[in-house]
């Protein structure tokens, strides 16, 4: 009889041991395949990323030029707008220098219009 439950005893402890290892290789396989769809999704949101990109070159490139193009323009438009001022100084200095000349060397001493308002007794 102690045979008989030394036994069962070691048969239970067996059978134990056994559903511990299958309780464990099945947390390894959900582990794993749980790591599985993480990098699965990774890939997948990289290629949409990849792809959305794409698209938004492409349509850069489509509506607003390449960076170079609009840098281009920029400078292109930049450099019309310093010419059309230097040609506007150029057509100016003369009339401009000869008011200034005109109002720095013809003086005309006046009595301020608010003189008499803000002193009534002179």
């Amino acid at each position: 009889m102690m045979a008989s439950q030394t036994q069962g005893i070691q048969q239970l402890l067996t059978a134990e041991k056994r559903a511990a290892d299958k309780v464990s290789e099945a947390r390894k396989r959900k582990a794993r395949r749980i790591k599985q769809a993480r990098d699965e999704a990774q890939a997948e949101i990289e290629r949409y990323r990849q792809e959305r990109e794409r698209l938004f070159k492409e349509y850069e490139a489509k509506y607003m030029g390449s960076k170079e193009d609009v840098a281009a323009k920029i400078d292109k438009n930049a450099q019309i707008l310093i010419q059309d001022l230097h040609l506007e100084v150029e057509n100016n200095k003369e009339r401009v220098l000869t008011e200034l000349l005109d109002i720095v060397c013809n003086i005309k001493p006046e009595v301020h219009r608010n003189y008499f308002v803000m002193n009534p007794r002179k």
